[in-house]
């Protein structure tokens, strides 16, 4: 099948590493060098009416009804990176054009991330860091939960929400959540209590907020949540800053510094140069490197390849993305 690549120079020089190229390029006819949204637009019509797959990343190009209009043959787009809001249309879903993501590849740093952050937090490792550091190896007087019979609550049982839940049952760990979508059945089946959002933040030693980012979650985690954590609890967010109402999770900081917030992820990103942030004690700030980073973005090359390797065969994809999950993806 003859193929492109369609995506900007970085993200083709992340994802699809020297041995991801020498792959496909056994398994695809790219009859073009790469390209990115704004060079497409000026590739030869005759090449362009010829694709029948596009391997792509972040930095893809809509497909409207005009970019459609030049790719009359076009049947895949393989997105090697993770959400596809950014390109899908109603032109695309309509002509028949199929879709598959590396998102599940991108949770798996996420869920590493996180549950070294979790673990981290059991121990008050951020707080002993910066007594330590304050009080010139003065020992620090710390009273952490531990990994022993402790409480993590996770927010969402999505992907990454799932892949964390897995990960922490070789701990002696207690493990709740909060999720609309999953029954007390479902999530007695997977090993999880349900609970409501407000319990678990009142029950948990660690929060680990893993909720999409949609027009409905917006400002979702409130004052109230905040004020409900436990002494020396700990609220990690490594999905996205717009589900917190920030204004009031810094107002609960500022009068309890025995919680920590860890957040990978604010809204707006970075924070604002005045931001509380930046200078309130109990908060560590990281620039959204949960998700994949260097060596670790050639595992969506790999994801992609396999899935072209399935459409090949007439086997079903694994993580195709279909116009009905659209509406529910961050």
């Amino acid at each position: 099948m003859k193929a492109i690549y369609l995506l900007n120079k970085s993200s083709y020089d992340m994802i699809y590493g020297t041995e991801e190229r020498a792959e496909l390029g056994r398994l695809l006819e790219f009859i073009h060098p790469q390209l990115d949204s704004k060079t497409v637009m000026d590739a030869p019509a005759e090449i362009l009416s010829e694709v029948e797959v596009i391997v792509s990343g972040w930095g893809m190009a809509s497909l409207d009804s005009a970019m459609l209009t030049r790719l009359p043959k076009i049947k895949l787009v393989l997105y090697g990176a993770g959400t596809v809001k950014g390109f899908v249309t109603p032109e695309m879903w309509a002509r028949g054009v199929r879709v598959s993501s590396a998102w599940c590849a991108n949770a798996v740093p996420v869920s590493e991330f996180t549950l070294a952050q979790i673990l981290f937090s059991l121990k008050h490792g951020w707080r002993a860091a910066a007594e330590t550091k304050a009080g010139r190896g003065k020992r620090p007087q710390l009273q952490p939960p531990g990994a022993y019979g402790s409480t993590v609550g996770l927010l969402s049982l999505g992907m990454i929400g799932r892949m964390v839940l897995e990960k922490l049952r070789m701990f002696d760990l207690r493990v709740i959540a909060f999720d609309p979508f999953v029954t007390s059945a479902q999530g007695k089946e997977m090993g999880v209590e349900i609970l409501s959002l407000a319990e678990v933040f009142r029950q948990s030693d660690v929060v680990s907020c893993h909720t999409p980012w949609l027009k409905e979650t917006e400002n979702m985690l409130r004052r109230e949540h905040f004020e409900l954590m436990k002494p020396g609890a700990t609220f990690i967010n490594t999905a996205r800053g717009a589900v917190v109402d920030e204004s009031g999770m810094i107002e609960v900081l500022k009068v309890r510094p025995d919680i920590y917030a860890v957040l990978d992820v604010t809204h707006p990103e970075p924070p604002v140069p005045e931001s509380p942030l930046y200078n309130l004690p109990n908060v560590v700030l990281t620039p959204h490197i949960a998700g994949s980073m260097a060596g670790e973005c050639h595992r969506m090359g790999r994801y992609m390849i396999d899935e072209f390797k399935r459409y090949k065969k007439g086997e079903p994809f694994k993580y195709e993305v279909t116009r009905e999950m659209v509406s529910r993806l961050a």
